[in-house]
């Protein structure tokens, strides 16, 4: 006869199981997901030490140093393994990346992630505005049904943190209306010619089709996306990428196969239309408010 601590310990287990179930089953993919963002792409060295470990379109970077690499991003939950792939592709292991960054806390850039963790032990950091979105798998997300499996946070960013590995230095600027928590990164890369002052930038593309007036969970959702594209417009930089490679033209500037050529990613003139563009679908929203 089973004695008592062995009895409690199958219901702990039961319980555990149950639970693990519900999380699997309470997460959701569009069943209208682009094709693009699944689509293999051939991963390649962006500048410096920092490289483009993505799908066609869902844009992932990886980071290494000395003490272990940064990865920025992971697309969704099926394109996991595909990362850590790009990763090995490149000549580095996947179980070297030390802290989990995302630009955004939506399935399309999170939902590969808490099975990364999983595989590296690394540290997820995330900015504030996003954190209880990142905790419970998308659920409190303002706008979007999708979820994705909940990832332990281990550091809540504020603006203008530091995030230090090695010898990178990466600030993360906080760029709130996409998401509550939305954000970028900006950082310095060196190779053997000169040293790249880096911007990944989450552009601010609204995704809600509500007028914002009728948000009530994100009640300051107009004044945010004013803020990020206002601050957007001061930043200096040399090279800029985005969470999405057709944000930044990626295509266009790189072809699987091409030699290390950072300068296609200095670009100014696409970054400043980019904005113009947002800027232009913010106001007009704002009339319809």
């Amino acid at each position: 006869m089973p004695g008592p601590n062995f009895k409690k310990a199958a219901l702990i287990a039961i319980i555990l199981f149950a639970c693990q179930f519900a999380n699997a089953q309470a997460v959701s993919t569009p069943e209208n997901t682009p094709s693009e963002w699944s689509a293999p792409y051939q991963p390649f060295r962006i500048a410096g030490n920092l490289y483009y470990v993505g799908t066609y379109d869902l844009a992932c970077y990886l980071i290494t140093t000395s003490e272990g690499n940064i990865l920025i991003n992971t697309g969704l939950a099926a394109s996991a393994d595909r990362i850590n792939k790009n990763i090995e592709t490149l000549g580095f292991k996947p179980t070297d990346t030390r802290i989990l960054l995302t630009t955004q806390a939506h399935f399309d850039h999170m939902a590969g992630m808490a099975a990364i963790q999983r595989l590296t032990g690394a540290k997820m950091m995330v900015n504030r505005g996003d954190s209880s979105v990142v905790a419970d798998g998308g659920k409190s997300d303002y706008a979007l049904l999708s979820t994705f499996e909940p990832v332990k946070i281990d550091r809540v960013l504020n603006n203008r943190d530091t995030i230090k590995l090695g010898a990178a230095r990466l600030v993360m600027l906080n760029h709130p209306g996409h998401t509550k928590g939305s954000c970028s990164f900006l950082f310095d890369v060196r190779d053997k010619q000169r040293s790249y002052r880096v911007l990944i930038a989450n552009m601010p593309t609204i995704v809600t089709e509500k007028k914002f007036s009728e948000v009530p969970t994100y009640k300051q959702i107009a004044s945010d996306y004013a803020y990020t594209l206002r601050e957007m417009k001061k930043l200096s930089f040399d090279i800029w990428l985005a969470s999405h490679a057709s944000q930044f033209n990626l295509h266009k500037k790189h072809k699987p196969g091409d030699k290390y050529n950072p300068s296609v990613f200095i670009d100014k003139a696409g970054y400043d239309a980019a904005l113009k563009d947002l800027q232009r679908q913010f106001s007009n929203k704002i009339k319809k408010n």
